[in-house]
Formats: structure tokens, sequence, C-alpha cells
């Protein structure tokens, strides 16, 4: 319990601490490395994260056994099946050396007609450097997945608070004295590397874990492909959306137009890590809830609950977004980067849908109704990396966001809506229509502002800070007053 206890608070703190870095050190990146050095580092970690797709799925399905075994008392079975797993991630890791190997030397064949020689050297390197670092990465993620199994919460988290850091620190150091992206991606290999040992000598000696390649469960590997296959469905459809622009805008357009999507890209990120975190605490209620009978009416009624909460939040960031985004971004990234703001506010208004009912995923996963959300998502997907693919070559950076808000509006606001409501038993009109009632202050708030804006400059830290502020401080006195229920106004007071 302690872990779990621990465990969660260090996950929050994770959280908060990767958006500070990402708020602060951002930008000092940004200027120190230069349009096409950053560009170049977020189209080479881009590339990467599509070949972390060779996971499948299996690191969960490591977790799920483990502790299906570890509760029925089968020592020898969990030890053959690291044996198994080692086995199959050895060969992963081979694939994935292989394939970074082969992308590394055929640059050329992407990026030939929008880069420079010697942008196109830097991105071979790093990329060398990245699919190493991969390699180590799948041959050692076993040891990670039994630490998770074994609920050894603390020692996994504390290690990423440390590796966040001492990686922005050493980074800071090594931008200080002149050093690039292949510097920091070098950086980003050797840390990789130590924490992947230190969870190995942490299974091996302080849990006494061993690994058997006799009596190997092959057997039990099409049951455990079946459990993951979804997993690793959706997480390919999840790098379509926030992973193939770089790749796509980098044939086109060129390493410069890269750093201003991926601008957009981080901001998106910190923006989802708000509503999830709340979503991830009823986890395991919605669970409970999901697989008892007659309980369509509670789940409903939490859904609607959960998804006022993370509309609040959402809507004073996307609200407050719209009135000072863009000297927001002009401030902390600098100039030449305006276009992120469009593309930014895309992503944001088009993922309202899918933050603010994160309840009715787990309940298709609790209920293991996945089947029809991920036909219907790939399907989606697939038109839209070939919407992105045009609308990059023909309209450039507008090109490739456009399609994407309009697929995540089409899926998550209407199709999935559709299938809560008749499915799932969700009440979907009622939370639709707690959502026209919390939007009432957020838009005369942004009409307000707008209005000021003509007669007031937002164009230094503290005058940006200032505004925002008193934006942010307005907004929750007059939803408190006149938005917020009765549950939602005892969340203040803490009473229950």
């Amino acid at each position: 319990m302690n872990q779990r206890k621990i465990g969660a608070l260090l996950s929050y703190a994770t959280i908060g601490l990767q958006n500070l870095v990402g708020l602060l050190y951002t930008p000092y990146l940004l200027r120190m490395l230069g349009k096409s050095d950053y560009g170049l580092y977020s189209l080479v970690t881009s590339i990467i994260s599509y070949l972390t797709l060779l996971d499948f799925g299996f690191g969960d399905a490591v977790v799920r056994y483990t502790a299906k075994f570890r509760a029925e008392g089968k020592t020898k079975e969990q030890y053959s099946m690291f044996g198994m797993f080692s086995m199959i991630y050895f060969a992963i890791a081979i694939v994935a050396l292989i394939l970074g190997l082969v992308l590394s030397f055929n640059l050329e064949y992407f990026f030939s007609d929008t880069m420079s020689k010697t942008e196109i050297s830097r991105a071979r390197i790093m990329l060398l450097c990245l699919a190493g670092n991969l390699a180590v990465t799948f041959f050692f993620s076993i040891y990670k997945a039994i630490l998770d199994a074994y609920e050894q919460f603390v020692f996994v988290r504390a290690l990423n608070v440390a590796r966040i850091i001492l990686n922005t620190f050493i980074m800071i150091v090594l931008l200080q004295y002149g050093f690039k992206a292949v510097a920091l991606v070098v950086v980003t290999t050797i840390l990789n590397v130590v924490i992947m040992l230190m969870n190995f000598f942490y299974c091996m000696i302080k849990l006494n874990v061993h690994v058997h390649f006799r009596n190997l469960p092959w057997y039990n590997l099409k049951e455990i492909g079946c459990y993951s296959i979804f997993i690793f469905l959706n997480s390919c459809i999840s790098h379509v959306y926030w992973f193939s622009g770089q790749f796509i805008l980098g044939m086109y357009w060129g390493a410069q137009l890269i750093a201003v999507y991926a601008i957009a890209i981080q901001l998106v990120n910190m923006f989802k890590h708000f509503s999830s975190a709340i979503s991830s605490v009823f986890f395991p209620k919605v669970v409970l809830l999901s697989v008892q009978e007659n309980s369509n009416e509670e789940i409903s009624n939490l859904f609607n609950r959960i998804g006022r909460l993370q509309y609040i939040i959402i809507s004073l960031i996307i609200s407050g977004f719209i009135v000072f985004g863009r000297e927001f971004i002009l401030l902390w990234a600098g100039d030449g980067y305006e276009k992120a703001y469009f593309i930014t506010l895309i992503f944001f208004v088009s993922l309202l849908p899918a933050q603010t009912q994160q309840i009715g995923w787990i309940v298709c996963k609790a209920r293991n109704h996945l089947k029809f959300r991920t036909y219907v998502y790939i399907v989606i997907a697939i038109s839209c990396l070939i919407a992105q693919v045009l609308g990059s070559k023909y309209f450039g950076i507008m090109g490739n966001a456009i399609p994407i808000g309009f697929s995540l509006i089409l899926m998550e606001g209407f199709i999935l809506n559709v299938y809560y409501q008749r499915v799932e038993h969700i009440d979907i009109m009622k939370f639709w229509r707690n959502i026209l009632k919390l939007s009432v202050i957020p838009v005369i708030l942004v009409w307000l502002s707008f209005y000021l804006k003509q007669k007031v400059t937002f164009d230094s830290w503290p005058f940006l800070l200032l505004g925002m502020a008193v934006f942010g401080t307005a907004f929750v006195l007059l939803s408190f007053l006149f938005s917020f229920n009765k549950y939602e106004k005892n969340l203040f007071f803490r009473k229950k």
C-alpha cells in the first residue's frame, strides 16, 4: 500500500516536473540549438518513436501475467515466462537496430530535396545513437515490466524523477559550452543505458528474480498476443496523430517547419497531462463498477461528474490560450514560431471530447469492448494519414494539422458519443448539456479579454503573467459562483 501511495505521489511529481521542465527548458533549448537543429532533433525522435511500436504491447502483457502467476503461486512458470519474453525482446532489439540502420543510411531518399547534406549527416548520427538506445531499451525492457508487476513503484518513479533532473542539468551544461543536438542525443542514450542496468540489477539482487530458458511456455503466446494486439493497435493510431506530422513536413518543407510543429506538439502533451491526471485516479472505481450488474446509471453519473471536472480545467486552459497564446509563444519560443499558436489551438479544441470523456475509454477497457473503437479508429487514422500527406504537400503546416483535428472531432466527438450512448448506456446528452452550461463563463471572459486587449498590450513577461493571473482568478471566481454544482464547490472545502 505504501508503494502505491508513494508511487502515485511520485507519478504526479513526474508530471509536474515534466511540464515545468518543458516550460522553462524549451525556450533555452530553442535559442541554443536554433530552428534547424531543434527541427532535426524533433524529426529524429519522431522517427524513433515509430520503432517503439515493435514492443507490440508485450510490456503490458508481462505485467499482467507476472501478477497473475504471482497470485497463483506459480514461481517456475513465472521464471520460464521471463525467459520466453527475454528471447522475444532480444529478437525485437535486433530488428529495431537493423531498421534503425536502414533508415539512417537512407535519409537522403526522404529529405534530400528539403535538407542540406550537413543536416542529413547530423540527423544520421542522432538516428544511429537513438537506434542503439532503443535496441538496449528493448533488450532490458522486461525488467522494467517486472518491477511494475512486483509493485516496486517507488524505485521506478524515483528513478524517473532523477533521470529528468539529471538529463536536464547535463544538457544545459553542454549547451552552455556550445554542444548541439548530437551531444544531447548521446547524453540521453548514456543515461538510458544506466537506468536499464539499474533496473536489471535491482531485479536480480533486490527481488531475487530468475530467468529460466528451459520449458518455455510458447503455447501461451497466442493468448498473450490476443491481449496485446489491441494495445498495440491503439499505440499505432496515437503515433499516426502525434508523430507522423514531423516526418511528413520534413519531406516537403524541411527542418525549420518541423521545429514550429514540434512546439505545438509539446504544448499538446502538457495539455493532455492535466485532464488525464484526474481520470487516472478513478480507474479502480470505474473497473469495479463496470463488472457489476445494474451499474449503468452509476457509471453514467461518474462519467458526467468527472467529465465536468475535466472540462473546467480544459476550458480554463483553452480560453486562456485563445486570449494569451500568441503572446506566450512569441515570448516563450521567440520570433518565427507564430504559426504554432494556430496549430496548437486546432489540437486543443479537437482534443476536447477525448480529454473530457476518458472515463468512457476506461469503461470500454474494463468491459473488454475494444474492437469497435479500435477498428473504426484504424480506418479514420489511415484516412487522416493520407489527408496529412496531401495537405502538407500543398498547404504546409496547416494542411497537416487540420486533418488531425477533423479526425479527432469525428471519432471522439461524434462516433464514440453515439457508441457510449447506445452500447455503454452513458447519458451523453446530459454530458453535453453540462458542457454548454460550463462554457458560458469562458466565452464571456474571452470576449471581454479581447475587448480589453485593444487597450493593453502583453509584450513582456510581467504584463503577460499579470494578465494570465487576472484571467485565471476571474475564471475561478465566476465559475464558482455561477457554474459549479454542489459537488464541485465542496471540493474546494474538502467536504465529502
